[in-house]
């Protein structure tokens, strides 16, 4: 059992100080992970790796409800659940009308070439892999571990009790259905 399993069983079972140890362990590791999310987001963000990073633990290890983690990789699979749930959110607020909705600040000479932006792609395609999750779950989870938890196919297969060349036939169909559901070219076939 790595120190990162046994360190997750012990917050599991309530040891205060274990959350403390934990954060050092994992933190580098969580923090590229969040790199990479948002990388793959708009420039403009507000929020930066190290924050994303602190939310994500926070709702993970600080909440009142523990819940029990099978093994690293089931760990960072939650946290990559959390972060997406955390980008998500923050799109959702910034595309409310109370912050101007789906408007944007822009220089004067931005403004003046400027055409209309498609709509904000993470919210598409949270929605689009909400529809995935309802029609298959376990495509929906690769697509998770792999997108917004950065894990490899190998890594993913085995989170998910999977072997590898179902995780390369899923992530290749997953990939291609939610293409099709965001853009709309076609609706998607659930098998």
């Amino acid at each position: 059992m790595s120190d990162v399993t046994h360190i997750l069983s012990a917050i599991e079972q309530g040891d205060p100080s274990a959350a403390e140890q934990l954060l050092p362990l994992i933190y580098d590791e969580l923090r590229r992970l969040a790199a990479q999310r948002l990388a793959h987001e708009k420039p403009g963000q507000t929020l930066d790796a190290t924050a994303l990073v602190h939310e994500a633990y926070l709702r993970l290890v600080g909440a009142d409800k523990q819940q029990p983690w099978n093994s690293k990789g089931h760990f960072f699979a939650a946290a990559a659940e959390a972060m997406r749930r955390i980008l998500v959110d923050n799109a959702r607020r910034k595309h409310s009308l109370k912050r101007g909705g789906p408007q944007r600040r822009v220089s004067l000479d931005e403004g003046i070439s400027m055409q209309n932006e498609p709509t904000d792609s993470l919210l598409a395609l949270d929605e689009a892999l909400a529809r995935l999750a309802q029609e298959d779950p376990v495509k929906a989870e690769l697509v998770k571990l792999r997108y917004f938890a950065g894990l490899s196919v190998e890594q993913s297969a085995e989170a998910l009790g999977i072997s590898r060349a179902t995780a390369d036939r899923y992530w290749a169909y997953a990939k291609v259905w939610l293409y099709q559901a965001v853009t709309g070219t076609t609706e998607p076939d659930p098998k």
